[in-house]
């Protein structure tokens, strides 16, 4: 079968380019096609030798994921359901703002981590999406949205890996796709602007601050281990002081000087105003430089939640902001196409019991923890 190019960082596809008798700067001149300008016919690829274009039809192909459906919000958000094998389909956002376009990029299909406000961790776990599936995401949205607003220019100006799937459990394949997203040959998007989202892989945490360090937020949820426990299961193996002291050394290395915590705002479960404080003395305990996000839940039945109110929410951000913490409220985006915060499901083959686990996970009662 020939090989899908969108699989490689430039590193990989010059290796590939030297088993085929040719140097690095083809693979450089190669890259620019496939990324910058959104080529997939080598005939097309004209500064190429025509040794090479024949060499490369016959041994390679640069192909998209199949796209099931595209559906728009009545804000502008689209969304995007690609095919990827087996059953299984994920999703991408892009959410277009007046100074930035944002894209949100699945890196699984289905999560392992069942979070008990995420529709996405109630699909159950499929498998890792490849590197190549990653960067697929973005290459047709870039160069589909450019056809769209017919223009040469750069229309994704920031990436979150906040779609499907926990990035940091399906590393191997993170790495090499945000190098692509990074390289000035390919999207050169910025550091400060291509964002990992975790629920809190410690050791992952460690190596992506060697490996790849970019903007990094946190799900984080609750202000203490008990609740934490049960929001976010994979708070059992990594609790949350080891958490902490994880961001504060990947701060070290970061692009930027803070780390980002999302809290989904439940009603009656971690929307206190006690727990607002607890939170604070939580942050000043771990001397840690930090920013909160706090984040509507979008209800589904299967959760068993309830959003915050407005004013419940408003109060809960005041005391952080009070406190000196800056603090954010998400505007909810693609609501009405599913596409905002925690909705993103696709469909998934199911490898973990999900339906089962969750089900367990709702007889556990969820109160504030004092």
């Amino acid at each position: 079968m020939k090989t899908n190019l969108l699989e490689f960082d430039l590193d990989a596809l010059a290796a590939f380019c030297a088993q085929l008798g040719e140097q690095r700067f083809r693979a450089t001149q190669l890259f620019r096609w496939i990324h910058q300008r959104g080529a997939s016919d080598f005939g097309a690829m004209s500064d190429l030798a025509k040794a090479l274009r024949s060499k490369l039809e016959g041994c390679a192909r640069v192909e998209a994921l199949p796209l099931i459906s595209e559906q728009a919000a009545s804000d502008g958000t689209l969304k995007w359901l690609f095919d990827v094998r087996d059953g299984n389909a994920v999703e991408a956002v892009f959410i277009p703002e007046d100074d930035r376009g944002t894209l949100c990029v699945s890196s699984q299909a289905g999560c392992a981590v069942g979070c008990r406000f995420c529709s996405t961790g109630h699909q159950g776990f499929s498998r890792n999406l490849t590197a190549g599936e990653i960067v697929a995401q973005l290459w047709f949205a870039e160069h589909s949205l450019r056809k769209r607003f017919g223009t040469a220019e750069r229309v994704i100006t920031n990436l979150v890996m906040m779609g499907m799937g926990e990035p940091l459990q399906n590393y191997s394949a993170l790495i090499p796709a945000l190098r692509v997203m990074l390289d000035d040959h390919g999207y050169g998007l910025s550091r400060r602007r291509v964002t990992v989202s975790t629920s809190g892989v410690v050791p992952m945490l460690d190596r992506l601050a060697q490996d790849c360090p970019v903007a990094l937020a946190v799900s984080l949820h609750a202000p203490n281990d008990p609740l934490r426990d049960k929001l976010v299961p994979l708070n059992r193996k990594y609790p949350i002081h080891e958490l902490l002291q994880a961001c504060k050394r990947y701060l070290v290395h970061a692009p930027r000087d803070f780390i980002t915590f999302e809290y989904c705002m439940l009603d009656g479960v971690n929307d206190q105003l006690a727990q607002a404080r607890e939170l604070i003395d939580l942050v000043r305990g771990a001397e840690i430089r930090c920013k909160f996000n706090l984040i509507p839940f979008n209800p589904f039945p299967a959760s068993g939640l309830l959003r915050s109110t407005q004013n419940q929410l408003l109060a809960f951000a005041k005391v952080l902001s009070d406190a000196g913490i800056v603090t954010t409220v998400r505007r909810t985006r693609g609501d009405d196409i599913d596409a905002a915060c925690g909705q993103l499901a696709g469909d998934v083959r199911d490898r973990t019991r999900a339906v089962l686990r969750i089900a367990r996970q709702r007889t556990i009662e969820l109160k504030p923890v004092a």
